[in-house]
């Protein structure tokens, strides 16, 4: 995928982003702001699927667990999906790994729980 359309598809979730939290405020739970936003790109025809298991590996061995990706975007963008008053550092470890696990460039890292949208959201590249 080209940096532009990385770029265009961040704005688009961002903007999603920020939507879903108008709409439903803060202090509810993840998996609200999960399926809000999983309506919200379908509204907007953006690909996105929730909740993808993708197997763990070590040194090429499939080690029979796997990790879940709240949202993926087109294939290509993860999304974790927060609704904390604690944004702990394992948080950022945890995308910074799904990004290099899955092999995926770009992710972020969204909270809900704040009361302004655009101070929970924070963005994570791997070798972008």
């Amino acid at each position: 995928m080209k940096r532009e359309r990385y770029n265009i598809l961040s704005k688009e979730i961002l903007d999603a982003s920020i939507t879903v939290h108008k709409e439903m405020g803060p202090g509810l739970l993840e998996s609200v702001y999960e399926m809000s936003l999983m309506k919200e790109f379908e509204l907007r025809k953006i690909y996105a699927v929730n909740q993808i298991s993708l197997p763990l590996f070590y040194k090429g061995h499939e080690l029979g667990k796997s990790f879940r990706i709240d949202i993926l975007v087109e294939n290509e963008i993860i999304l974790e999906i927060k609704s904390s008053e604690i944004m702990h550092p394992v948080y950022e470890a945890q995308i910074i790994s799904y990004l290099k696990l899955a092999d995926k460039r770009l992710g972020f890292l969204i909270n809900f729980n704040v009361p302004l949208l655009k101070n929970g959201f924070k963005r994570f590249v791997n070798n972008f």
